[in-house]
């Protein structure tokens, strides 16, 4: 894949280095969906990590592999090609710049609605003739990992313990769902692929961050990159596996939870090397749905953390901040002094 820009130093920034970087870390939590246990295995990774592992998901391996060719037909085009799907509003084709508000890192996306009858032909017009393939594969793709996830968000409930089992997933199948789709492309950088030490190839891919949504479920090619920040501060790295799942608590699920889930916080470093492809599925509930905490997940005395709001208020106040900000601290209740 090509990806032409200007000089690497004036668009990207290179990884904290006050900040402790584990090594590759082997206990990412492992849930298997086809066992009885997945359900209690689901609820204590989101306590802990907020963040596990997804085998025997049941997604079809032609419909990853199908999506995945596509999105590299697109990003292997000509820039000034890929551009004519841009720029992101927030939809669309970015090179470099991650939303307005300053952020940049060494990736180019594609940020796309859900409903693939929504897509518009300007978008479209780039694929030429294989539009009808790329949306045929997005559409196949999205369905049943769609499908997954809402098994992922009713196994929560029952590990929770919580009536009805489909409070979460409900919000992703309701029509209005504002759900959405990434696809990120974190090509190799020519300027660091001749330094000796790994960890001077590693530079910002896309920078920490918490997802805003519910839920959101990551696959990648076999490149590495993908970190998760523990509650120590301490950045542990995610061993790529292509075949599977990685699932990440959002922010409206740590509301909903009380807390008691907490979303992961992670970034992506791209590596000087190899390229690495991602798709995200974020699911996020209707933009009017009133996001705050059940009272079926408290106990009886226990108060609320969050004031309660809309999802299209926490969208654009997340949409308004940097990545690396907390974006819940404005919808957290102040205790009384």
């Amino acid at each position: 894949m090509v990806f032409v820009t200007k000089s690497t130093s004036e668009h990207f920034s290179y990884p904290r280095t006050s900040t402790k970087v584990s090594k590759l870390f082997s206990g990412i939590p492992l849930v298997d969906l086809t066992k009885p246990d997945s359900k209690q295995l689901i609820v204590n990774a989101c306590e802990e990590y907020g963040f596990f592992k997804i085998i025997n998901h049941g997604v079809p391996m032609d419909f990853i592999t199908r999506l995945e060719s596509e999105a590299i037909k697109f990003f292997s085009l000509p820039l000034s090609e890929k551009e004519k799907s841009g720029p992101p509003n927030p939809l669309g084709y970015g090179n470099k710049h991650i939303g307005k508000n300053g952020d940049v890192g060494w990736v180019e996306y594609l940020l796309l609605t859900t409903n693939t009858e929504s897509i518009s032909q300007r978008f479209l017009s780039v694929f030429g003739n294989n539009a009808e393939e790329f949306c045929s594969a997005l559409n196949d793709y999205i369905s049943a990992v769609k499908k997954m996830t809402c098994e992922i968000l009713e196994l929560m409930s029952d590990g929770l313990k919580i009536q009805p089992r489909n409070v979460f997933s409900k919000l992703l199948m309701d029509e209005q769902s504002d759900s959405c789709f990434r696809l990120n492309h974190y090509p190799p950088c020519p300027e660091l692929q001749g330094l000796s030490s790994a960890s001077a190839r590693n530079v910002i891919g896309f920078g920490e961050h918490t997802d805003p949504q519910i839920i959101s479920v990551l696959r990648s090619n076999n490149t590495s990159g993908l970190q998760i920040s523990l509650r120590d501060g301490s950045w542990i790295s995610v061993p790529p596996d292509q075949n599977s799942f990685f699932i990440n608590v959002g922010d409206s699920l740590q509301v909903l939870t009380n807390g008691r889930f907490e979303s992961v916080r992670h970034r992506v470093l791209a590596n000087g090397l190899k390229s690495r492809v991602s798709m995200i599925y974020f699911g996020g509930p209707p933009l009017s749905e009133k996001i705050a905490p059940l009272q079926s997940v408290m106990n009886a005395e226990e108060e609320s953390m969050y004031k309660e709001f809309t999802w299209f208020e926490y969208k654009k106040s997340a949409y308004s901040s940097r990545l690396a900000d907390n974006r819940l601290g404005h919808f957290e209740r102040i205790a009384a002094a």
